[in-house]
């Protein structure tokens, strides 16, 4: 079953964006670094004109993070071929989403979450006409929020650690849905990878300070995540 072809007036957004994240495409570059390996998928969604990212919002009855907001992910399992495989599986457990509703556009430079455990974030748009099935026993709600707003949020603070000598930003956005007035906080490396993709797509500096370099983003996120790996693996 091939996905559905976008309305015209989206397709050179699409293909726009499509092209700007295929140059920070870093495939399976890291993926040998560690064992203990997760990998989400950032979802992208093309309507009326915008660009979206779709959420989740985890279930309270989990035992890890439960009623925080994330992107669909989880641990790779033995069957899961790669990376993209794990995070397409995840996604259709979670929230209904086919395989063939996702066109994979890249992987992302990863996330070292702890001394062990890596995160490969794997970014692909999703069919327009897709309509999430949430499984009640891992989420609560799926929520769309315009791409552009993690550039300009309505409100966002931001907290920065410093750890061995190094400073890491940590980014919180609050976000209210037009749709149903429910406020969801994005934190963490949930709220990264959502600026990450926002600066690479829409190439436009936030209104707030980040830990990348806008001139040259594809060097800068690898440095903070090989900064972040040493000094994570380094802890003993």
């Amino acid at each position: 079953m091939s996905r559905p072809c976008p309305p015209p007036e989206l397709v050179s957004l699409i293909d726009d964006a499509k092209a700007r994240l295929k140059k920070h495409d870093v495939g399976t570059k890291y993926s040998h670094l560690s064992s203990n390996k997760y990998s989400i998928l950032i979802p992208l969604l093309a309507k009326e004109g915008k660009l979206y990212l779709l959420f989740t919002l985890r279930s309270e009855k989990l035992r890890r993070s439960p009623g925080e907001v994330c992107f669909p992910g989880g641990k790779c399992e033995p069957a899961d071929v790669d990376d993209v495989a794990t995070a397409l599986r995840e996604a259709q457990e979670e929230v209904g989403l086919l395989p063939q509703q996702v066109e994979v556009i890249c992987c992302l430079v990863p996330y070292q979450f702890d001394k062990n455990t890596l995160i490969t974030p794997v970014v692909g748009f999703i069919d327009h006409n897709f309509h999430a099935q949430p499984n009640p026993d891992e989420v609560k709600t799926v929520f769309p929020v315009p791409l552009e707003y993690f550039l300009r949020p309505h409100i966002y603070h931001q907290n920065i650690v410093t750890k061995s000598g190094h400073h890491f930003i940590i980014h919180c956005f609050e976000y209210t849905s037009p749709e149903d007035g429910v406020t969801y906080h994005i934190k963490g490396f949930t709220a990264k990878f959502a600026l990450f993709i926002a600066i690479i797509i829409l190439g436009e500096k936030p209104t707030f300070e980040v830990e990348f370099n806008l001139n040259d983003l594809m060097s800068s996120s690898e440095e903070f995540f090989l900064k972040l790996y040493k000094h994570r693996t380094s802890k003993l």
